[in-house]
């Protein structure tokens, strides 16, 4: 690397971060259109190609978007609380309408909808140490996408034995709401979960239907949930970690 070469790259990585104070400080808020690279340009005084770069910093760290027409946005994001110590305990939400996570999301004045593809699959070694059934045996996955404002903000997958599950609502390939919630209504009901949460960066999978900016991590949210005679499901929810704020509330 020749020295013009470390001092374009110093530039630029001066342009991103006197931008990313600026949006840390609010005077770039959520939306607000960034200066052309002409303007960035004569302000650093640096050439074009450095402005640029500088932005391209920012939008590798999920800060800024770019738009059709080359213009910058600072990322706009409305993130939910997802309160997951009142998420399906005890007196659940759900109605024939909306589900207990639906309805926490309608309660916060934000609009809910998802879409959902069931299958019949052989149990993965993972699914089927969560579920303490052996690998190959049969499981009814429901894979969700969840919506807030028609914009995805969860990927949500149930894995549930098939002995339980098969024959019943949950072997039916559309959405479900029931009062006190489904594993109940089958006489399955949980009697207790366990939360495993980590984070990672996506899939290019992931990435594609969460819609995630370059950069953006993800976290990973597994809960078993265990029936009188053990497991009855695995839930694996992937959340972007810029529209998720996980809560835990108890007594100590």
């Amino acid at each position: 690397m020749t020295a013009t070469d470390q001092t374009r790259r110093g530039s630029a990585r001066s342009v991103a971060d006197a931008l990313r104070e600026q949006i840390r400080s609010g005077l770039l808020g959520p939306g607000a259109v960034l200066p052309t690279g002409r303007e960035l340009a004569e302000a650093f005084q640096v050439a074009p190609k450095t402005a640029a770069a500088g932005v391209d910093i920012l939008k590798a760290e999920g800060l800024v978007v770019g738009e059709q027409g080359g213009r910058r946005r600072v990322r706009s994001v409305r993130r939910i609380t997802w309160n997951l110590s009142e998420f399906e305990r005890g007196r659940r939400r759900d109605s024939h309408a909306l589900d207990d996570w639906a309805t926490a999301i309608k309660d916060a004045g934000r609009q809910p909808s998802e879409t959902i593809v069931k299958t019949v699959e052989p149990a993965e070694p993972q699914i089927a140490e969560w579920l303490g059934i052996m690998r190959g045996d049969e499981v009814v996955k429901r894979a969700r996408v969840r919506w807030v404002d028609d914009e995805p903000f969860q990927i949500s997958t149930s894995y549930f034995p098939g002995a339980i599950a098969r024959g019943t609502l949950l072997d039916e390939d559309r959405e479900l709401s029931v009062p006190g919630g489904v594993l109940r209504h089958i006489g399955h009901p949980q009697t207790r979960v366990r939360d495993e949460i980590s984070t990672r960066m996506p899939t290019p999978e992931e990435t594609e239907l969460l819609q995630l900016p370059v950069g953006t991590p993800v976290l990973q949210h597994v809960r078993i949930g265990y029936g009188a005679e053990g497991p009855v499901r695995a839930m694996v929810t992937i959340a972007p970690g810029d529209r998720n704020l996980l809560v835990y509330e108890m007594e100590v």
